[in-house]
């Protein structure tokens, strides 16, 4: 299934059906009078975030999503039925924007979280509903109201509870593959991954998920390379593995490039936790090994694990680290509405 992590649509919520004009016309009663039935009310729009999902693909072919309008009204009193409600099924963790990509309507995070995007109209009135001590035949009835529409747009947001980050071809996804069950694309030109990869983590009889992230590059805030669209998907990871590549002469360049791009971004992706890995280093020689750990280790100010995904050094450290940071952050428990109070 092709990973889309964005998409606008349409919504229109139903009309209102009209209400009746009729009258009683009954042999043995000598007055009838009116008795025109109200119209039903037009269907809800509404989204609900279903855990089977992980990909908005469907609404590169769905667009334009419309409720049911409301029926007629009827003679008899009776009312018209209401039209039925358009469930949006979309993936935990989207939120849902306005048109202008900034105003947040709903923030989707966890399974069975509801939200209305747009309210059915309600019919209008039959003539049975006018009539009174002066007017006893009134042949008025009102058209239903007309439903609400508006373009939003869908954001997905990856929910996992590691984020792995760093440069191009710091081999992020082939730590990935050997750590769990997940086979993203891995070759050695940069840019190889094109959309968050997911995969399910076992260690020490404990369990968390990780997001294999593209690569970050210099501006990657403003749009460069893969830019801030995959950025996004960091805000919800709780912990941050940030590998560098240890072929690198310049490492420590390497991690502050990346770390001035999580900065700049904001949202406070650079207050997340950091579990700093030194990879590749099967292709380095011990003493190299030594002289670049010490070095990042005193810009970051943070530990550094030496790792290589190829021999599976270090691999076990990378993981028994993620999961002592994970025990200390709360995941994220309830969705977020436009209108909660602060």
């Amino acid at each position: 299934m092709k990973f889309l992590d964005e998409a606008k649509i349409f919504i229109k919520s139903g009309n209102g059906g009209p209400g009746s004009i009729a009258f009683r016309r009954e042999k043995y009663i000598e007055f009838g009078g009116p008795d025109g039935g109200n119209g039903g009310r037009g269907g809800d729009v509404i989204v609900e975030a279903v855990a089977s999902l992980n990909t908005l693909i469907d609404f590169r072919y769905l667009q334009h999503i419309k409720a049911e309008p409301g029926r007629p009204g009827a003679g008899d009193n009776r009312t018209g039925a209401d039209g039925k409600d358009a469930i949006i099924r979309v993936p935990i963790g989207t939120e849902i924007l306005e048109d202008d990509k900034e105003t947040i309507v709903a923030d989707l995070v966890n399974a069975g979280d509801r939200v209305v995007l747009a309210v059915g109209g309600d019919g209008g009135y039959g003539n049975a509903y006018f009539k009174s001590s002066t007017n006893r035949a009134p042949k008025r009835a009102d058209p239903g109201w007309p439903g609400q529409e508006r373009w939003l747009w869908l954001r997905l947001k990856l929910i996992a509870d590691g984020g792995v980050v760093g440069l191009p071809n710091a081999g992020k996804s082939t730590f990935l593959s050997r750590v769990s069950a997940a086979r993203p694309k891995i070759a050695d030109y940069p840019f190889t991954t094109l959309y968050p990869n997911l995969g399910v983590v076992l260690v020490d009889e404990k369990s968390f998920v990780l997001a294999d992230l593209p690569g970050l590059i210099e501006n990657a805030h403003e749009g460069a390379g893969l830019g801030v669209r995959f950025l996004g998907h960091v805000e919800r990871c709780r912990v941050l593995i940030h590998l560098v590549d240890g072929t690198e002469s310049e490492v420590v360049d390497a991690w502050r490039t990346v770390r001035a791009e999580l900065t700049a971004y904001g949202h406070g992706l650079a207050k997340k936790p950091e579990v700093l890995v030194l990879s590749k280093c099967d292709a380095l020689t011990p003493d190299v090994i030594l002289r670049r750990k010490k070095a990042l280790a005193k810009a970051s100010g943070r530990p550094v694990i030496v790792m290589s995904a190829v021999s599976g050094l270090g691999l076990t450290d990378v993981l028994r680290a993620i999961a002592k940071r994970l025990a200390k952050k709360k995941p994220v428990s309830r969705a977020i509405f436009a209108d909660d109070a602060p």
